[in-house]
């Protein structure tokens, strides 16, 4: 069940700061709900990877709400990390609970997590990593690793893995990189003869089990042919949508929580009242109820996905690299501005909507008015540097889909353009006011050497063809990002912006102060 929802800035009750742990929970502010069921019934079958906020703000939650709804203890859940220590020394010390806050504008709830029963950082112990996912009680890996994790190449769809996944084919028994714990984990129960797990991809990213299965059964047949055919004919790789805003946090957040509920928590988790789950019903080794506490498990989840991305994610791409361009530091600030919001509006409902298939039970023109209250959210204030971050993964994958769809449909695109070249003038390090962006991405050098070297004409950075396929060798859509980075250096964003808003409707029609680049 929810907490109840205090108002914003109210005091807790009692005054008194209680460190988090399983011996406190009785001692909490009245108001925080705290688990209510045994944790230490709860079975660990679900091991999740990679454990960051989000996770702790959504997919915990849910398995929280199975145990609390008393539907199943069956759905313990374990942490792994793989790269840093940072979350095990901060759960471990409170039992591995941890604090979830909702806000809204104007009020705010806090609820304490009980699902996450262990969490082991793999480098310290590696043999325990691997013994959780071999355990036969494990029937459901989850994970969040980001989108560029996956090794997929674009244009083949082949695995290509790095340097860290290639160093464990020489010590599979002491696996470094997500998919060499997978595919050692599947190896060992397949020679002691227990069944798989389920691998459920949970990051933000269309088909993602699809890349989940491409990565797990293409490093699987690097080591061994009979392994990956064992793999790809009896794991499930679920596709899942996910949708949850929520933003990092740190000490600034850790200090308002002990301040407000009187709860002194190592890593608080902040985040906004909305949460979507849809999971493709897809399981090999049993499913957890999660339709019983608000998951859609449906046969297909392409539409809702495909929605979810294209809609709010390429939305947060654009809003996030004009509105730093424009001075501005988060998402309600963006929201606050008539004219980015108008943009955003217009983005959304002219140029990417019109491309959608309706997912089964969503309204599409809801869902963006929904959107648009969630951007303008002051009390979560999503900060747009971390939606300007991995643009070489993000863009690609959430704004360009719309952009050739648009280009093939003959449909409009320049808002979309507009986008395209906000994050072009972004990789140039300075917003219109001179002051230093920070580029953070994993090709930043060669992008932003790229994006120096063509200065307004965009035919460099578009020329990257893993990155844009053929965007460059369409001269309209070419003239259009063109006329909109002349226009960001003479006039500034918010002007090119108002001056696009501004102008007549004309499906692929470049800009009014447009003049076409040399051959």
């Amino acid at each position: 069940m929810a907490a109840p929802h205090r108002p914003a800035g109210e005091p807790p009750e009692p005054a008194s700061v209680q460190p988090l742990c399983e011996e406190t929970l009785d001692r909490l502010a009245v108001g925080v709900h705290v688990p209510t069921y045994d944790r230490s019934a709860l079975t660990p079958s679900v091991v999740h990877l990679s454990v960051g906020g989000f996770h702790r703000a959504h997919q915990l939650v849910y398995f929280d709400e199975l145990a609390e709804q008393g539907v199943s203890c069956d759905w313990g859940v374990v942490g792994i990390g793989l790269h840093s220590s940072t979350m095990r020394d901060a759960l471990a010390p409170q039992d591995h609970l941890y604090t979830v806050v909702e806000r809204d504008a104007d009020a705010e709830s806090a609820r304490v997590v009980g699902a996450m029963v262990d969490y082991v950082f793999a480098p310290d112990a590696p043999e325990k990593a691997l013994a959780i996912l071999t355990d036969p009680r494990t029937r459901l890996v989850t994970m969040t690793i980001t989108g560029t994790a996956y090794r997929v190449d674009p244009q083949t769809g082949a695995f290509d893995p790095d340097e860290e996944t290639r160093g464990d084919l020489e010590r599979p028994d002491r696996p470094r990189s997500v998919f060499g714990h997978l595919v050692e984990a599947l190896d060992r129960r397949r020679r002691a003869g227990l069944p798989p797990f389920t691998v459920l991809s949970c990051d933000n990213m269309e088909a993602n089990g699809e890349a989940a299965r491409c990565a797990v059964v293409g490093f699987a047949r690097l080591r061994d042919e009979v392994l990956a055919r064992w793999i790809a004919d009896h794991v499930a790789f679920p596709n899942s949508m996910v949708d949850r805003i929520t933003p990092a946090s740190g000490p600034e957040e850790r200090e308002d929580v002990a301040r407000t509920f009187g709860i002194d928590d190592r890593w608080p988790v902040i985040t906004e009242p909305f949460s979507q789950w849809v999971v493709e019903d897809a399981f090999c080794h049993g499913r957890p109820p999660l339709d019983r506490v608000g998951v859609r498990l449906v046969r297909d989840v392409h539409d809702h996905e495909v929605m979810k991305t294209r809609l709010l994610n390429g939305a947060h791409s654009a809003m996030g690299y004009l509105g730093r361009l424009a001075g501005l530091q988060r998402t309600d600030e963006v929201m606050a501005d008539d004219l980015l919001r108008e943009y955003v509006a217009r983005l959304m409902a002219e140029e990417i909507a019109p491309q959608l298939t309706e997912p089964e039970g969503v309204d599409l023109t809801e869902y963006q008015r929904t959107l648009l209250q969630r951007f303008a959210n002051p009390a979560i204030g999503d900060r747009l540097e971390r939606l300007c971050r991995r643009g070489s993964t993000k863009v690609p994958n959430y704004l360009l889909p719309s952009v050739h769809g648009a280009l093939r449909a003959g449909s409009p695109h320049d808002l979309l353009a507009l986008a395209v070249a906000g994050w072009f003038r972004y990789l140039l390090g300075r917003d219109d006011a001179g002051r230093p962006l920070e580029v953070d991405d994993p090709l930043a050098d060669r992008l932003t050497a790229l994006a120096r070297a063509g200065g307004t004409d965009p035919r460099p950075l578009l020329g990257e063809r893993s990155l844009f396929g053929d965007l460059v060798d369409h001269p309209a859509f070419v003239d259009e990002v063109a006329a909109h980075l002349r226009r960001f250096q003479r006039d500034g964003v918010l002007a090119t912006v108002a001056a696009r808003l501004a102008a007549p409707e004309h499906p692929g029609a470049a800009p009014d102060d447009a003049c076409p680049l040399p051959a």
